[in-house]
């Protein structure tokens, strides 16, 4: 019998909490055990958060707390409330999932490591990170980095996007627009900000703003950097985002653009595609990192395509995540 996968999931927050949501509610992730799960909220606002959930919906099994333990169904995970990871016993964990935002400096990101697990994956940017690592654009080149950042929501959409239409068709040049919604890093009413646009209520008004993914695409696809740029609009929706890219093909595809999307993305589960008319909410719990629109999805001229694809940013992501973590673990 192969040996499972351990992992502990370190910051239940957003990212921690669809994560656990996913490998608990699907079968095909039975071989993967949850070790521990940390974070430095009270346990009982941590078990109700995940029950009750304002995107997701109430979680379908009893789940419950003991001392150290959160019960789900049948499943008894234990729980610490440890402010340092490195003063906890990871001996034998294959990967901890660093969902806390805070692993922007190497004395953070190295926690797990100090504690004995054999990897971190960090979900979101961070300059502490060995190596920012996109499944489907620059895995292949994960080496033996023990520090790895699992880049961001939107430049998992783009990336493996990108480097298919660029190896294939070639780019000459393309700009991004990320049609975000809101997060937790925005205020729910005007408050004073570094920046000014991110200062507004997040929930009343569509921000024009930047976009870490900008900087990130650099770091996973540094031959696009002269070709590409992205920007973002922070809109007023709870989930789920979009991109909408101006691509400049260098060689059209001949037997039409969606008939090579179809073709080239049959049997990806990073990129799918959607047929029927949409709208974001309908896009919500899928788990690819991008769905191109294809009723949105046109070439202009001979050269020009203009793509629409949804993205819910945190469980796709978050299925990444796991994908990324199964990675890890699989190098021995």
């Amino acid at each position: 019998m192969t040996r499972p996968i351990r992992i502990v999931i370190n910051g239940f927050g957003r990212i921690g909490r669809t994560v656990l949501r996913q490998l608990l509610s699907d079968p095909t992730h039975a071989d993967i055990q949850i070790v521990g799960i940390n974070d430095i909220a009270p346990l009982e606002t941590c078990a109700y958060l995940f029950r009750y959930d304002s995107v997701y919906g109430t979680y379908p099994d009893p789940i419950a707390v003991g001392d150290g333990t959160l019960t789900v169904g049948d499943r008894v995970l234990p729980f610490w409330n440890q402010p340092d990871l490195a003063a906890c016993d990871l001996s034998g964990v294959d990967v901890v999932m660093e969902c806390t935002g805070r692993a922007k400096t190497r004395p953070i990101a190295t926690a797990g490591l100090d504690a004995g697990a054999r990897a971190v994956l960090i979900s979101g940017p961070s300059e502490a990170a060995d190596m920012t690592v996109v499944m489907g654009a620059n895995d292949d080149a994960i080496g033996d980095h023990r520090i790895v950042s699992n880049a961001s929501c939107t430049t998992n959409a783009i990336a493996p996007l990108m480097q298919t239409l660029d190896a294939t068709l070639g780019v000459n040049s393309a700009h991004i627009t990320t049609i975000h919604c809101y997060t937790g890093s925005q205020p729910t009413v005007d408050i004073p900000g570094p920046n000014l646009e991110r200062s507004r209520a997040a929930a009343v008004s569509m921000i024009p703003t930047t976009t870490s993914a900008a900087g990130q695409m650099t770091k996973v696809l540094p031959d696009m950097k002269d070709r590409l740029s992205i920007s973002a609009v922070r809109v007023p929706a709870i989930s789920v985002s979009g991109i909408d890219a101006v691509v400049q093909l260098r060689n059209p595809p001949r037997d039409g653009m969606i008939t090579y999307l179809r073709n080239t993305f049959a049997a990806s589960k990073l990129v799918g595609l959607v047929d029927d008319p949409v709208v974001s909410t309908d896009m919500r719990a899928r788990s690819e990192s991008l769905v191109i629109g294809t009723r949105e999805t046109m070439m202009v001229g001979t050269r020009q395509l203009r793509l629409f694809g949804w993205y819910d940013n945190e469980w796709g992501f978050s299925a990444r995540m796991i994908d990324m973590a199964r990675k890890l673990a699989a190098r021995g």
